[in-house]
């Protein structure tokens, strides 16, 4: 198996969806008497909440080098918003940085969708790092809440669900959300927070939600096995 860095901390609950995941679909292709090797480096999430994109930038770029001279093969980030640094990250570093737009966009395509909802905090609503790659590279159109939504919906992120607080008045907010998408046209929702697939569940809604945790460590998965199974991977 190949070794994976995991870069997580934003936050921390996310981080541990990523790690039990992980292992639980690995354990399911290899049975559970062994588990892969993963390195993980926790970011304090005070660093995002800051809004230094140099700072972020930085900060991100010398974890990965750290984690790379520790041996991992691969990178993968776990949460949505912190992906803003792979433009600035990736070409620094000698390892591919596994991006989470890429396990949505594949997902996506797979299931014939060519418009899609983007709900998530503020940052990663308004930033072009998930709908530029799904636009580019799969040619799938993503909207966003109208904009007298968008702080509400960051509040809850950073303020409920990244604290590990899952309440029922979020969980209809976002709903409402996806019914406000589905009429503009979304054939499909990123759920593009980590933490919330936790709050949403795909058999409460009526329109397919691609949840980017589960697609993601898929994908960090994928990249583990595939020298056991295939000798190569293929990266973006």
């Amino acid at each position: 198996m190949k070794t994976l860095g995991l870069i997580g901390g934003t936050s921390w609950h996310s981080t541990i969806e990523y790690y039990k995941l992980i292992n639980e679909l690995v354990g399911k292709e290899i049975g559970s008497q062994a588990n892969p090797p993963l390195i993980i480096h926790s970011i304090n999430i005070e660093l995002m909440r800051e809004q230094n994109k140099e700072k972020i930038n930085t900060t991100y770029l010398e974890v990965s080098r750290k984690l790379e001279q520790a041996g991992a093969e691969a990178i993968i980030i776990c949460a949505n918003t912190p992906h803003m640094v792979y433009n600035y990250v990736q070409p620094k570093i000698n390892i591919p940085i596994l991006h989470i737009a890429d396990a949505a966009g594949k997902e996506a395509k797979k299931l014939g969708l060519k418009k899609l909802g983007l709900l998530g905090n503020k940052p990663t609503m308004i930033g072009d790092f998930i709908p530029e790659i799904l636009q580019t590279n799969y040619q799938i159109e993503t909207i966003i809440p109208e904009v007298d939504y968008l702080s509400q919906a960051h509040q809850y992120v950073s303020k409920e669900l990244t604290q590990g607080t899952f309440t029922e008045e979020a969980k209809q907010f976002f709903l409402a959300q996806i019914d406000l998408l589905v009429k503009r046209g979304a054939e499909g929702i990123i759920l593009g927070c980590t933490e919330l697939p936790l709050l949403i569940k795909q058999n409460e809604v009526h329109i397919p939600l691609v949840a980017t945790t589960d697609l993601h460590a898929q994908m960090a998965v994928d990249f583990i096995l595939s020298e056991k199974e295939t000798g190569k991977v293929i990266l973006r």
